[in-house]
């Protein structure tokens, strides 16, 4: 028997036409040889779908050019500074190896299953956060809510990456900057490196200081009410990062998916380069003991419980929508569930890994100073801007380290912030299709418009900009998105119907483990989070520095913006829907596609089997 497939426009007319399809769009005609009589061929025929590129709908997309590409996008994504500089502190203050066991534990329950939900959500539905929910569409507000907070991130995110860079550039010199005191910018607070001044609250480091007044001129500002104007060098800088994410971005999946080859893998090679350095100075190994010891009396404690569970939240990306947007260009048949045990798995075991290179230089000097490790042990931008510096300068071929230790925070900070981007473009074009035409645009006016705003971060007062929007942008905002995300997709739509959706695209029907989880753990583990969020919650501050109430009042009107979406919208949807209350309720919690049943009476919702299912 010969198989062969020709496009169905080429087909001679006198095949026979097979049997309308059920399903429209692409398709191909399917020739078989059955046998060959006198000369005469004959043949049947049917009508295909080409394998693994078109949705049940017919609906076309454009795919990743490789499978790789996915990956490294999602795992570059991911895997971002927040590995560096908050969990291998994290462990170590909470236990060390000790911390493992809840942080693992919460992995499992709640941020695998989570992380699989948004590949799964995302792959069937071929849509960004806002278009997935034709699923539900009363949800739908979550969608914007998740793309205002990428969006809100952008505005600050970036300016990490500026700083890296200035940091970068400030490298390539005989001398580091940060080295000694002697500079336009240090004050007489300023004391040099070899003094042990750790031990002097009243005395700065040349690294501090470097910080601090070199590159922020916070010096210049009486607070968050005396910005000043924009410093030139940090705006070029910002300036080059928003270039290369525009051009990174700017034809979609096929040129993003080529940058993530060199940013997602480059921060693994250097990691592994300063973990050789890094171990073989002095008192390495006393640093990386003190990451690993384990003290299971620290387990008693319930913030450490809660510093896992916010660790997990965060780190692997979801509800910022990127996730559901990455994988909305997947082939249908994609593997989605292998994909998430993977990349997942390999967010957590950088994180790991990267401590290791952290605490052998925080080891090193804690030696070199003379002070015990908590007194040089830290997180957040001071980790990797002034404790990693500071350790960097007193290396022979300090230059060198200097500027392959900035290129790992440049790449790892790059691929993230495409993440970001990508959620926001690939959620609003597919919302407002005339964008497709112009994504080249869409994606210019975007990434400008977080230049603009990107701009008051890198004014002298732009820390407290900064820390204002690191506080209030994506905190309690973004847990609240994926716990509605979660209820909607597990409870509205149906565990058991999304687990069809996951069976039709790879042929395989998540477990009973992963369907609990759906239904029952993560919801609750979220909507604790959210509680613990607010009942735990401080004021942000830098330093000794305390923000005004009024400062404190936008930053929780940033964080109500995105999150008042989900009500706003629900109303809006309710209210534009004809027929009575029960009417309008069941065409807005039941799937676009299934509107002509709720015209027949039949709603799934509306049933106790939907609602007790697993």
């Amino acid at each position: 028997m010969l198989r062969g497939r020709l496009p169905a426009a080429h087909m001679s007319a006198v095949i026979a036409p097979a049997k309308p399809s059920s399903t429209m769009g692409p398709k191909e005609v399917e020739l078989i040889l059955v046998k060959e009589q006198n000369g005469v061929q004959f043949t049947a025929s049917a009508l295909v779908t080409p394998t693994g590129q078109t949705h049940p709908s017919g609906e076309q997309r454009e795919t990743w050019g490789k499978k790789i590409d996915f990956l490294l996008s999602v795992i570059g994504f991911a895997v971002d500074l927040a590995n560096v500089w908050r969990f291998p502190y994290l462990c170590y203050k909470n236990g060390g190896g000790a911390f493992l066991v809840p942080y693992l534990l919460f992995m499992v329950i709640a941020g695998m299953p989570l992380f699989y939900m948004e590949l799964a959500l995302g792959q069937y539905n071929r849509e960004g956060a806002a278009g997935v929910w034709k699923i539900c569409p009363i949800f739908k507000g979550v969608g914007f809510t998740v793309i205002l907070i990428s969006l809100y991130v952008g505005f600050y995110y970036n300016v990490i990456i500026a700083w890296a860079l200035f940091y970068l550039f400030s490298s390539f010199s005989g001398e580091l900057p940060w080295v000694n005191c002697n500079n336009t910018w240090n004050s007489a607070n300023c004391s040099d490196l070899n003094a042990t001044l750790l031990n002097d609250s009243h005395k700065a480091t040349p690294a501090l200081e470097y910080f601090e007044r070199g590159v922020l001129h916070l010096q210049d500002s009486g607070g968050i009410d005396d910005l000043g104007l924009p410093r030139w060098q940090l705006t070029s800088c910002l300036a080059v990062v928003i270039v290369v994410l525009y051009f990174s971005l700017w034809k979609g999946v096929k040129t993003s998916g080529k940058v993530v080859w060199i940013t997602a893998t480059m921060p693994y090679v250097v990691l592994t380069v300063l973990l050789l350095r890094g171990v073989t100075l002095p008192g390495a190994i006393d640093g990386i003991k003190a990451y690993l010891s384990v003290d299971f009396l620290r387990l008693c404690d319930a913030q450490v419980w809660i510093e896992a569970a916010t660790q997990i939240c965060f780190s692997l990306g979801v509800g910022f929508g990127v996730l559901i947007a990455f994988s909305s260009y997947n082939k249908f048949s994609n593997n989605c569930y292998r994909d998430a045990i993977i990349t997942s798995s390999i967010n957590s075991l950088t994180s790991f890994f990267s401590g290791f290179v952290i605490f052998s230089f925080l080891g090193y000097m804690s030696q070199k100073h003379n002070v015990a490790l908590d007194k040089v042990a830290t997180d957040g931008p001071g980790l990797v801007f002034i404790i990693y510096p500071e350790a960097i300068a007193t290396l022979p071929g300090s230059s060198v380290w200097a500027v392959i230790f900035f290129i790992m925070l440049l790449t790892l900070g790059i691929d993230s912030a495409m993440g970001g981007m990508e959620s926001v473009i690939t959620g609003l074009i597919d919302e407002f299709k005339f964008l497709h035409r112009h994504r080249e645009l869409f994606t210019l006016f975007i990434v400008v418009s977080t230049f603009l705003i990107s701009l008051f971060c890198v004014t002298n007062g732009g820390i407290y900009v900064f820390t204002l929007l690191d506080h209030f942008a994506a905190g309690t905002s973004i847990l609240f998105g994926v716990l509605i995300e979660a209820i909607g997709i597990a409870w509205f739509y149906g565990v058991d119907r999304f687990s069809d959706d996951i069976q039709e695209m790879i042929g395989q029907r998540p477990g009973l483990y992963w369907r609990l989880c759906w239904k029952f753990v993560s919801p609750c583990f979220l909507l604790f989070m959210v509680v613990v969020s607010f009942a735990t919650f401080n004021p942000p501050k830098y330093g000794s520095y305390y923000f005004p109430m009024w400062a404190n009042m936008v930053g929780w009107c940033l964080s109500i913006s995105s999150m008042i979406m989900v009500p706003l919208y629900a109303i809006y949807k309710f209210c534009s829907l004809p027929g009575s209350f029960c009417a309008k309720l069941a065409y807005a919690i039941t799937p676009e596609t299934e509107h002509h049943l709720v015209e027949r009476g039949e709603v799934r919702q509306f049933t106790l089997h939907h609602w007790l299912v697993v």
